[in-house]
């Protein structure tokens, strides 16, 4: 199930939360969507949801924009927002009994509770008041309510706050798995947990799209015409050994036989360290290109 977003604004009095913003997201695409504190991600997932109109442009899911289909949309739509309200007086299950009695599962709701409580990791708290459960517990609890009518399309934003690392890892896990058969956006201030989950990327600034793409391919946008290589050899050289390869525009030593190597990003010089490390008999332990990490990519998109 497709989410086509299409030309949003969206306006508080003079306030521009988003400027024109526009992407879809298929079947089976785990979509990041990133940017600083007041970018907008929050006000663009309510109009995702239904929750609030945009002032102008539209949201369509399978085609028929959200404005006039707003059941249809909820009934297949999960949504874990950012502040993760619940009923603190109720226990686990019996809020999860409620959530699924407001999706009328009828007689699948107790076959449903379980399920959503076996995959969140809920089963040892499952009997306790939500009150009593610590942060990370509670997340579990928005992210079970998100789910537990098994909706094609899941908007999730800040999913793993408050989760210990390895609770982040188990939801990780969970939410690829699911973003298997469905649509899924999440937002997040974890530059990991996006390399970690969603193979696209897109990122507001300020209520505006800067980048849409592929994570791999995120460089692009940047104004870097550098790329690092790192090459590890099998004994202390000094930095004038390289002064024979062209294109190289600074050398920094890592350690004793590790270096990391700035050059153009048009010209891949790794053949050519290759070739002079035999012809100074020496071993070449690792040789690789240093990929852009995500979290460079985002500081210059948004600073």
């Amino acid at each position: 199930m497709s989410i086509s977003i299409q030309n949003i604004t969206k306006r508080f009095g003079d306030q521009a939360a988003l400027n024109h913003v526009s992407f879809v997201v298929n079947t089976g695409e785990i979509v990041g969507l990133i940017g600083p504190n007041g970018a907008g991600k929050s006000t663009l997932m309510k109009i995702i949801c239904g929750l609030i109109n945009p002032s102008s442009g539209e949201v369509r899911i399978k085609d028929k924009p959200v404005s006039s289909n707003s059941t249809v949309t909820r009934m297949n739509l999960g949504y874990l927002p950012e502040n993760n309200p619940l009923y603190t007086d109720l226990y686990v299950k019996e809020y999860l009994l409620h959530v699924a009695g407001l999706y009328q599962l009828g007689s699948n709701s107790n076959r449903r509770v379980a399920e959503v409580i076996e995959q969140t990791g809920l089963a040892p708290e499952m009997h306790k008041k939500i009150g009593l459960l610590s942060k990370g517990y509670r997340q579990r609890v928005g992210l079970a309510q998100a789910i537990i009518h098994n909706p094609d399309m899941l908007i999730l934003d800040e999913p793993t706050t408050g989760l210990d690392p390895n609770q982040i890892i188990e939801i990780r896990n969970l939410i690829s798995e699911l973003g298997k058969e469905k649509t899924v956006i999440l937002s997040t201030h974890i530059m990991q947990e996006v390399e970690a989950i969603c193979k696209r990327v897109v990122i507001l600034n300020k209520g505006t799209k800067v980048a849409d793409d592929l994570t791999a391919n995120l460089g692009v946008y940047t104004n870097d015409a550098t790329q690092t290589i790192l090459i590890e050899l099998n004994q202390d050289v000094d930095d004038a050994v390289f002064d024979e390869i062209t294109y190289i525009k600074k050398t920094k030593k890592i350690t004793t036989g590790k270096w990391l190597i700035e050059t153009t990003i048009d010209h891949d010089i790794r053949k050519d360290l290759f070739n002079l490390a035999v012809r100074k008999d020496l071993v070449v332990l690792s040789l690789h290109r240093e990929e852009k990490k995500l979290e460079d990519v985002f500081r210059e998109l948004t600073s």
